[in-house]
């Protein structure tokens, strides 16, 4: 079984709208969408919920009354200001323990912590796991391993070969899980200064990680100077650019009708065509 990882540097550089054309060109193939804080990769694969599951976050704590002394203890060492007059607020409150830990009465202890739901769907493109994290809560990089862990469950019962993972922005905990064990990243960046610095610090956590990388540039053709800068850097590094999609608006009116921009008629479909062949061989080498 093989994972294929699209990520970025930056929000809103197409990158779920290249994951979701990857959905419709692959064969036998199962979704993951791993943008678990801004997940919207189900806005274009309109898909139909099989099973849904809590996901629980870190613990959270709440005080006895009936044992509490008010001694006011935890209020002076919780660093979240979550509690005040002996209660908890559980929108504060980061679950650090130290309250817990610090009771002289042992008036505190542990609570599950509802932090988001996941999803097993069926979409016209095969079967899809993705998932809501709830509003303020953390622990998104678990919730991205759960999600994998889903979708290789998933593929192995079903027999599929392949897992499309829709990866979050960045280079924090959620991008740094979901590209442990990916046979490859694919980056994709915009020709625009600030995509590029990003581009550098994605491709230093992908060295880092020992994962295979790739790059396609979106809209390349909106500034020739810095696509070629992009294109230097990746040769430098050696790291192929397997991937070059016009601008096009398109892009937004696939959005609008809730569907992969592959799907559209469109200048830039052979481009992404010839992007999934490029991805599927360096997969297959």
């Amino acid at each position: 079984m093989k994972e294929i990882t699209v990520i970025s540097g930056k929000g809103g550089t197409g990158k779920t709208s290249i994951t979701a054309s990857f959905a419709v060109l692959a064969q036998n193939h199962v979704m993951a969408d791993c943008d678990v804080d801004a997940a919207n990769l189900h806005i274009l694969l309109s898909p139909e919920i099989k099973a849904k599951h809590n996901f629980w976050g870190m613990p959270k704590v709440e005080i006895d009354a009936e044992k509490c002394s008010g001694c006011g203890i935890c209020e002076d060492l919780c660093r979240y200001g979550a509690i005040k007059d002996g209660a908890v607020n559980s929108m504060e409150c980061e679950g650090c323990r130290v309250c817990y830990h610090a009771c002289p009465e042992k008036a505190i202890r542990l609570v599950e912590s509802l932090a988001g739901e996941y999803y097993i769907s069926k979409t016209r493109f095969g079967p899809f796991v993705h998932a809501r994290l709830g509003v303020a809560q953390e622990n998104s990089g678990k919730l991205v391993a759960e999600v994998r862990r889903q979708a290789r469950e998933l593929a192995q019962k079903e027999g599929r070969d392949l897992i499309i993972t829709d990866g979050p922005p960045g280079i924090g905990c959620p991008v740094i899980s979901s590209l442990g064990g990916t046979d490859l990243a694919v980056v994709v960046v915009e020709p625009t200064i600030s995509s590029i610095h990003d581009l550098d610090r994605v491709l230093k956590l992908t060295e880092h990680f020992n994962v295979k990388t790739a790059v396609c540039i979106n809209k390349w053709d909106l500034n020739l100077r810095n696509s070629s800068t992009i294109e230097e850097a990746c040769l430098n590094m050696n790291i192929p650019v397997i991937g070059r999609i016009g601008y096009d608006i398109t892009f937004m009116a696939a959005v609008m009708e809730r569907k992969p921009v592959i799907q559209m008629t469109s200048s830039v479909v052979d481009n992404i065509v010839s992007l999934w062949h490029n991805a599927e061989g360096i997969l297959n080498s």
